[in-house]
């Protein structure tokens, strides 16, 4: 009967030094061991949270406002910092700081811009040399289906809190929302109906439309 071979790996119990498969049930035993290890990991991390942090140079966020006769501007801001914690795989916390100072029109022919971001920028409407951060938290989610949930959170506009709900949802890295706020409810009062009467066709819709597009 021929000798059997030593074991190359030298993980072996037999005390001749030949290949009983020893080192193999190590293996699969750490193998094991390591794959708990991973799972117990991801289930603390979907437990306890998530915190993911905004890309602000690759995120965006467009605004869009109607006047009565279906004329319409559209522009940017730009985001400041921002957060999301994920709790469950659904968004749980966040909160995003807008930079007005960054109020851009994009409708308008270039000459013509400056008017309007100045005016948008005015005591008229959002007031920005006295409040230059507008802020969103969020507070809570429900899901809508894997990729998409109800999110309830509290907007501050002009220094006022109001709380909002909205949809977000998720594509791959990134995460879309689209927001309506009642500007009169923030004190902004140009051409509000809710304010003047007998506006006529000079009334400006209070319903702001906000979509944003937000990198992690």
């Amino acid at each position: 009967m021929k000798d059997r071979p030593k074991c190359k790996c030298g993980n072996t119990s037999n005390p001749n030094g030949y290949c009983d498969g020893s080192h193999l049930n190590k293996n699969n035993k750490m193998k094991k061991k390591n794959i708990f290890l991973i799972v117990s990991m991801l289930i603390i991390t979907m437990s306890y949270g998530q915190t993911l942090t905004l890309d602000i140079n690759k995120s965006q966020l467009k605004w869009k406002g109607k006047e009565i006769t279906t004329k319409e501007h559209y522009g940017s801001l730009v985001f400041k910092s921002g957060y999301l914690t994920l709790k469950n795989n659904k968004p749980h916390s966040g909160k995003f700081i807008v930079d007005m100072t960054s109020l851009k029109n994009e409708d308008l022919p270039e000459d013509y811009r400056g008017r309007l971001e100045g005016h948008l920028k005015s005591d008229d409407f959002f007031s920005i040399d006295k409040f230059p951060e507008s802020t969103l938290e969020i507070k809570s989610s429900s899901k809508i289906d894997k990729s998409e949930f109800e999110v309830k959170g509290e907007l501050t506009i002009k220094g006022i809190k109001h709380s909002i709900s909205f949809t977000m949802k998720k594509n791959n890295d990134e995460w879309k929302s689209n927001l309506v706020f009642d500007r009169s409810k923030y004190d902004v009062r140009f051409r509000s109906g809710t304010f003047f009467e007998n506006l006529g066709d000079q009334l400006i819709y209070d319903d702001i439309v906000i979509e944003t597009s937000l990198i992690f």
